[in-house]
């Protein structure tokens, strides 16, 4: 594909050029956890039957700082390492950001700071974003604070589909930031047939050179939608297991080289593995790191949806300073932006409408702008309770140490 000539407008042009640069993707994890990681995840998983703590008063009128833990390259960041919105953000409000990638993985987040959050203290972050079933967790706990929504008006923007989920109804305690699919990708040069289907991952053309995520939700998922199940729905232990002794068969056969996080793509890089589990918005960034020679699709019988999610820490002073800013990443015109960045999906209704009055290719990405039809084939990974949690994460980390 030609590039075009971008606009003269030196922030359409800033924009663009952003969104047309290679990204590190923000769901870097930790390769080779190991078993103390695995540990920490199975521990963290048995709450028991604590007080939960009181949120700290709110002193946002008289402190206009506030402190944002979020992912790596998950923000519009320009050649300086400064992030435009968020600048704009503190010259409209005087509220200064000090904005620190602090999460690599949503447990190993979580092990730096339960112990601050059950004691309902300051864990250094006035808000954080975190997947779902991780946000399940905190609200769980009592280790969130209730949003109050007369503070953001622009919340009127959310999409609707997520405005009541089942472990955060009606949104009291946590906002959408951005959202993305698990599917299949495969190199287009040496598997120029493409891969439709979880089973296309275990032809024997691909042994031993194909690799999934250390993501026990979107691997897991994926596999389990392949049998039919509908993993948004009624589901237990019978389904759970036949695609846990799917996964754990091709792990033994050698089909499945690794099971990595964000490191799977040095791995497609390389051509250590032809195919993969993965998340759509990396593929976006590998093919402009390194050539137009990678696809993603979602699987003919569905993919993984997933959202990372505004918190507001027990222990923060500071809940109405980031009520604040939330408004303002859900203004279209600023949500736009970022996505066209990082890539993912946009939570923000009238961001597509922006988009296409900045770049109407951009606007048809169905990585940031879904449609229905794109929709009605990815699914939710339902809630689990602490139990169901901690018996299938220990399950799946038994295949992810020995592979």
């Amino acid at each position: 594909m030609t590039a075009r000539p971008l606009p003269q407008d030196p922030v359409i042009r800033s924009l663009i050029a952003q969104a047309r640069r290679a990204q590190l993707n923000r769901r870097t994890l930790l390769a080779g956890a190991g078993a103390g990681v695995s540990a920490l995840a199975l521990a963290a998983c048995a709450g028991g039957a604590q007080a939960k703590p009181t949120a700290a008063p709110d002193n946002s009128a008289n402190d206009k700082t506030l402190n944002w833990a979020n992912w790596a390259a998950y923000i519009d960041e320009d050649d300086a390492g400064d992030y435009p919105t968020l600048v704009r953000f503190t010259e409209e409000t005087g509220i200064e950001v000090d904005y620190e990638v602090a999460v690599d993985d949503n447990n190993t987040y979580y092990g730096k700071v339960k112990d601050q959050l059950a004691l309902g203290q300051d864990i250094g972050a006035d808000t954080v974003c975190l997947t779902d079933w991780m946000v399940a967790r905190w609200i769980r706990l009592g280790y969130t604070q209730a949003l109050d929504h007369a503070n953001i008006p622009n919340l009127a923007n959310l999409t609707p589909s997520l405005k009541d989920v089942d472990f955060d109804p009606g949104r009291e305690m946590s906002i959408p930031w951005q959202g993305g699919f698990a599917g299949v990708c495969w190199n287009k040069e040496a598997v120029p047939g493409g891969i439709s289907s979880v089973s296309d991952l275990w032809s024997a053309d691909l042994k031993g050179r194909v690799g999934v995520l250390s993501e026990m939700r979107d691997t897991m998922g994926l596999l389990m939608l392949e049998n039919g199940v509908d993993i948004s729905g009624e589901w237990g232990d019978d389904e759970y297991n036949e695609a846990i002794e799917e996964l754990r068969k091709q792990v033994d056969d050698g089909q499945v080289r690794n099971i990595k996080g964000n490191s799977y793509l040095e791995d497609l890089k390389s051509e250590d593995t032809l195919a993969a589990i993965c998340w759509s918005g990396d593929i976006t960034v590998i093919n402009a790191e390194a050539g137009d020679k990678w696809e993603f699709a979602i699987p003919s019988a569905g993919g993984t949806l997933w959202n990372d999610n505004f918190l507001v820490p027990i222990g923060s002073t500071r809940k109405a300073n980031v009520e604040k800013l939330i408004d303002y990443y859900y203004e279209p015109e600023i949500a736009a932006e970022v996505a066209a960045w990082v890539n993912f999906i946009t939570p923000v209704v009238g961001a597509k409408e922006a988009a296409t009055a900045i770049d109407p290719e951009l606007a048809e990405n169905q990585l940031i702008f879904p449609n229905d039809e794109t929709l009605s084939n990815a699914f939710v990974f339902r809630s689990l309770d602490g139990a169901e949690e901690q018996k299938y994460q220990a399950e799946f980390q038994s295949i992810l140490l020995g592979a």
